[in-house]
């Protein structure tokens, strides 16, 4: 991924580096250890820059909604997994999204009620933004429904239908669920998420999950040498109190986990219909001029801001946030990033590079939400998920998941982002597709800029950390329909392989 280097018959490393530059042989030679690839590839290692990891880690063990194509199957899974759980535990699943359902309905208590019983059932839906739950459930809150910059959805009687949207989704599931969970269970879960990663050819992270206060977990793991991937840790926007009495800065850490930016809301989803757009619609999180107080507070503290937008409306706002308080982060070489950039209006998109704030996207998301789009923001997807757009404007485009929103599945990304399909259906919006370098580059090289680590990471070049991918084949010599049969043969982080060490067969 250098392109004065664009490729090297052999690797070496040294320690924790790649050998070969000037100084490396002071603390480190390289291994006489000597690994035949048999005709395989080494890339960089993959950077997934938007994972809600606790939240990916404990959905591993949720009722799976992902997939179904109507209420019922919906339903039919979770009264599956009702009969089976132990009396008075709660029944959690995720995944649903009503708008894939033919009919496209809303579901209720109603729905749950019959098959869950005494059960409290709380389903989490894909995009994160909606709870559905049972009667059962919705007692454990005695009434207590209402959030500023929430929804309560209710029916003609004036009565909680069972679901709850934006923060007072949010509210419930922190207070009712996720408090529940000890430390000792989050960090059970995480061992092996982190593995599954490993497996997929994953070596850092942008985490999302600090309203979970994530990094005392990450920070456990790291004394016990568990932490197999790199952390670029997100903090929630609304702690900035407590970060400005105590003066904590970004980058405090080590190579492995590091304290990152500041994560902030415009608007819903477009799954939630929650999606802040120009014609007035959507839900407000947080205002423009909140924002910009926001960044100058974080700026003066030196942390970029990682602001989630998807309307065309939150994205303009957020933009203009960032274009009043430039003043403040850009002498400070901040990084401020717009997660998901879902709709932008045409205007918008050179902002992003003209002001220097990154694209921080999910190229699954366009062929994982065409369906969707196509019928709720039907006339306007042609500047939806507008990759190459941004690309070609002069943004800096960095390539995430969202898992648990889709899979944290780095290939299943580049296949996206290439193909702009997932399915085998035609491409969607081919006009926006990338190249597989660009997704590359996104997904490596970008991902790392984004964390200020582009002297470190993002490329195999002598003096950066040896953190590396082996796949089974080329991605760059291999047919774009052929990205989807690419396997992770072996990961390595640090010079230290953390999935399939060779040999191999």
């Amino acid at each position: 991924m250098e392109p004065t280097l664009p490729e090297a018959a052999a690797l070496a490393i040294a320690g924790d580096r790649i050998a070969g530059g000037v100084g490396t042989h002071e603390t480190a030679l390289a291994s006489p250890d000597r690994v035949d690839l048999g005709g395989r590839c080494v890339l960089p290692g993959f950077n997934d820059s938007h994972v809600h990891f606790l939240h990916w880690a404990l959905a591993q063990r949720f009722v799976r909604l992902n997939g179904a194509t109507t209420l019922n199957e919906a339903v039919a899974r979770v009264a599956s997994a009702v009969a089976d759980a132990p009396r008075d535990r709660w029944v959690l699943g995720s995944g649903w999204r009503s708008g894939d359902w033919s009919p496209p309905v809303e579901p209720t208590k109603a729905d749950l009620d019959p098959v869950s019983g005494d059960t409290p059932v709380a389903l989490i839906a894909r995009d994160a933004h909606s709870l559905w739950l049972n009667s059962a459930a919705l007692a454990r809150a005695d009434g207590d429904l209402r959030v500023d910059g929430g929804v309560v959805e209710v029916d003609e009687n004036g009565q909680p239908t069972g679901v709850l949207r934006e923060e007072s989704a949010w509210a419930f599931r922190n207070r009712h669920i996720f408090s529940a969970i000890s430390e000792y269970e989050w960090l059970e879960l995480m061992r092996p998420a982190l593995r599954l990663a490993t497996s997929r050819g994953v070596t850092a992270i942008h985490d999302k999950d600090g309203w979970l206060d994530a990094l005392p977990k990450f920070q456990r793991l790291r004394n016990e040498e568990a932490l197999t991937l790199r952390v670029w840790q997100s903090l929630p926007a609304d702690r900035l109190d407590e970060l400005e009495e105590v003066g904590l800065t970004s980058r405090v850490g080590d190579d492995y986990l590091r304290v990152g930016y500041l994560k902030a809301f415009m608007d819903g989803t477009l799954g939630s219909q929650t999606a802040r757009m120009l014609d007035g619609s959507g839900v407000q999180i947080t205002s423009g001029e909140e924002l910009a107080q926001i960044t100058r507070r974080a700026a003066r503290l030196g942390f970029p801001v990682a602001v989630h937008a998807i309307g065309d409306l939150a994205n303009r706002e957020a933009l203009d946030a960032f274009e009043q308080t430039r003043d403040e982060w850009e002498p400070r070489g901040l990084r401020n990033r717009i997660e998901h950039a879902q709709l932008l209006a045409w205007d918008d998109v050179p902002r992003f590079g003209a002001l220097g704030v990154t694209a921080s996207v999910q190229f699954s998301h366009a062929p994982s939400d065409r369906n969707l789009a196509d019928r709720i923001w039907g006339g306007m997807t042609d500047r939806a998920y507008a990759y190459k757009s941004l690309w070609n404007s002069g943004a800096v485009v960095a390539n995430g998941s969202d898992a648990p929103v889709e899979e944290l599945d780095p290939l299943a990304g580049l296949q996206a982002g290439v193909l702009r399909s997932l399915d085998g259906r035609p491409p969607w919006h081919p006009e926006q597709a990338l190249t597989i370098e660009q997704a590359l580059q996104a997904t490596t090289v970008n991902a790392a800029w984004l964390a200020g680590d582009e002297r470190r990471r993002g490329k195999l070049v002598p003096g950066y950390l040896a953190d590396l991918v082996v796949l089974d084949r080329d991605p760059f010599t291999c047919v774009p329909e052929e990205l989807s049969e690419i396997r992770v043969v072996a990961t390595m982080v640090g010079g230290r392989w953390t999935y399939n060490p060779p040999p191999w067969d």
